[in-house]
């Protein structure tokens, strides 16, 4: 097995990685750093995400494994002291090997085309204001947005800052996009729906820039400020991100124990 190990950096993520390269080249694994076949990152669910962007070019031949050095997460199997359990169970056994759903971000500016995945959420804000948008679903107009803000979230996402402004939990097995507001501001001239709105696989939507202005995207932990966008189009990837599970762990078992606080015994 090839495989490479990314951190989070502090102290006992770093110790783990050790330990784990120690463990895996006692059972023969292969260091790869450029093309692994399975990806193992520690630390948190912001880890995750950026070992997802670091081989995002790679997915069809990557699969993913998170260790918490927490508690467990929601892209995370294993906790911190199941370092041993873990490597030895990847060395006897066949993952079952799940696929997640990713956002499309194709972005029209004056410079030309942009494109990006989203692994949990695609948020879009002002930078010196309100941001005033026209949402259009399927090419047909929807709404007049004004406010802080607009997430579009993939099912996994949807756990995140999605839930946060109101939005509903999906199910990572159903290929979806959800829209949700950031405090928008509803009067006579711009009027939002008021609740999160979900699309499935073949819809999509456009997000259109009314006015000149600065805008913040943040593609999951990723920044980016232009004030050149005219208009963005947010869709379900036909690209899917591959999770290699060793032991079963049900969402919706993440999601009791992440947000009610307690396991089932």
């Amino acid at each position: 097995m090839k495989y490479a190990v990314l951190d989070r950096g502090d102290s006992l993520s770093q110790e783990l990685a050790k330990r784990f390269h120690e463990l895996a080249a006692a059972q023969g694994f292969e260091r790869n750093d450029q093309f692994p076949e399975t990806v193992i990152s520690i630390g948190g669910d912001g880890t995750l995400l950026h070992a997802f962007h670091t081989f995002m070019d790679q997915m069809h031949d990557v699969a993913f494994v998170g260790v918490h050095t927490g508690h467990l997460g929601f892209y995370a199997d294993w906790k911190a002291d199941e370092l041993d359990e873990l490597v030895a169970v990847m060395a006897s056994a066949e993952p079952k090997r799940v696929r997640y759903p990713l956002a499309q971000i194709e972005l029209e500016t004056k410079e030309g085309p942009a494109s990006y995945l989203a692994l949990n959420e695609f948020t879009l804000k002002g930078v010196d204001g309100t941001l005033v948008a026209q949402i259009n679903i399927n090419d047909e107009m929807f709404e007049m947005f004004r406010g802080d803000g607009i997430v579009i979230s993939t099912p996994t996402g949807s756990t995140a800052y999605n839930k946060s402004v109101g939005g509903a939990v999906i199910h990572p097995s159903i290929p979806s996009l959800q829209i949700a507001e950031i405090a928008s501001i509803n009067n006579r001239v711009f009027r939002t729906l008021g609740s999160s709105v979900i699309l499935p696989e073949h819809h999509h939507c456009d997000i259109i820039s009314k006015k000149e202005q600065r805008l913040l995207l943040t593609i999951d932990h990723v920044n980016i400020e232009r004030e050149d966008i005219h208009s963005i189009r947010c869709s379900v990837s036909d690209r899917r991100v591959c999770f290699a599970r060793y032991r079963p762990f049900p969402f919706w078992n993440r999601v009791r124990e992440a947000f009610l606080g307690y396991e089932v015994k």
